[in-house]
């Protein structure tokens, strides 16, 4: 073990003697990590949003043959019907308005929810400003996400336009769904109002259920019940019908895999040449080590521990601005009233940072194979 240490101490001030050639190398594998990083976001945000659990126990009752929420109009007393079916707990009318029902980096959308009801819908959410008294108080008083209000420098008392709807800021909240913390909620009367749905017409019911395996059967029972009617349904578990009608945003994050793949054939890439370059010009050196005592397996071990230090700091580098800059500016991105909103978690951060070590220590075996196979006379008289 002591061995181990003296060599990796060795193999740091061989870095160090060369600061120019280290950093330079560090730069580019922080710059392949941070795309690789700002790229693991979003498939990982995009598997949080998607991916069916065995605790899901919501459904989504659309409009049928509809996507955009403008274009989905359902009556409200549909939610009196609902409630009486069997495996039902909980359903929660809800209008939603978006600014952009395409794919955007930059959307802005209301949830409209019954009066006395936003606990039931939103029941994990946080007060960080403001009160929901006050919100309660004014007929079209908001409640923002805090991602949403951060991205839009508003705070509580402040008014702002969007998509048609005037609100006033009643407070700020916060939510462990990442879908809460990018929305606005307002009190379903007035959003109804304001976005000229009429009352008695919403988007969409949101329905809760006794348990996840009566998902299927409630959501054939519902669609069953108005597949005659005016206005049938397409009821649908809330992942599934996220992973549905998102689907642009979906195969555009899906694109993203090959930019990662690349980064890190970038990264192999660099540490590998960087350390060719080391071991080519430490010749002399690495005979005279050889001369003193060192076996091969040291040498090899050295310029393997150099290129896990330069994969660990240029990662550590790289996932650390990646995640501070996705944090900084709050990306969110929407289809189709869908949003998904891009922010890094530890179990990404720690895949960066893993993954950056494991390249540096990959790209290091060639460059190790050869010092170790050098010949020791040859390489004394270069």
């Amino acid at each position: 073990m002591n061995a181990f240490i003296n060599l990796l101490k060795l193999a740091w001030l061989q870095l160090i003697r060369h600061k120019v050639r280290s950093l330079l190398t560090i730069f580019g594998v922080a710059s392949g990590m941070f795309l690789f990083t700002a790229v693991e976001t979003l498939q990982r945000s995009l598997a949080k949003a998607t991916e069916a659990t065995a605790a899901d126990t919501t459904l989504v009752v659309y409009r049928q043959n509809r996507f955009c929420p403008s274009a989905s109009r359902l009556p409200e007393h549909y939610a009196d019907e609902i409630r009486r079916m069997d495996g039902v707990r909980e359903v929660i009318p809800v209008q939603i308005v978006v600014n952009n029902c395409g794919a955007s980096l930059d959307v802005i959308t209301f949830r409209g929810v019954p009066n006395g009801l936003l606990r039931k819908f939103a029941p994990e959410i946080e007060i960080l400003s403001g009160s929901e008294e006050a919100w309660l108080k004014r007929d079209d008083g908001a409640l923002l996400g805090e991602v949403f209000a951060r991205r839009r420098g508003l705070g509580t008392g402040d008014r702002f336009d969007a998509a048609g709807v005037t609100v006033t800021v009643s407070g700020i909240i916060r939510s462990p769904f990442a879908q809460d913390n990018n929305v606005a909620y307002v009190k379903l009367p007035f959003l109804q109002q304001a976005s000229r749905a009429g009352l008695g017409v919403v988007t969409q019911f949101n329905v809760r259920v006794n348990a996840s395996e009566d998902l299927g059967s409630v959501a054939a029972a519902i669609d069953e019940r108005f597949r005659s009617g005016q206005e049938p349904t397409d009821t649908r578990p809330e992942k599934a019908f996220f992973a549905e009608t998102a689907s642009e945003m979906i195969e555009l994050i899906g694109f993203t895999r090959w930019l990662g793949i690349g980064a890190v054939a970038a990264v192999a890439g660099l540490v590998a040449n960087a350390l060719l370059l080391i071991v080519r010009g430490r010749v002399k050196e690495n005979a005279v080590l050889r001369t003193l005592g060192y076996p091969g397996r040291a040498i090899a071990c050295l310029v393997v521990g150099e290129g896990g230090m330069l994969g660990l700091a240029g990662g550590v580098l790289g996932v650390g601005l990646a995640a501070g800059f996705l944090r900084w500016q709050s990306f969110t991105l929407g289809n189709e009233g869908q949003t998904l909103a891009i922010q890094p978690d530890a179990t990404v951060l720690l895949i960066g940072i893993s993954s950056a070590l494991v390249l540096g220590v990959a790209a290091s075996l060639w460059p190790a194979f050869q010092a170790m196979t050098q010949p020791i006379v040859r390489n004394l008289r270069s």
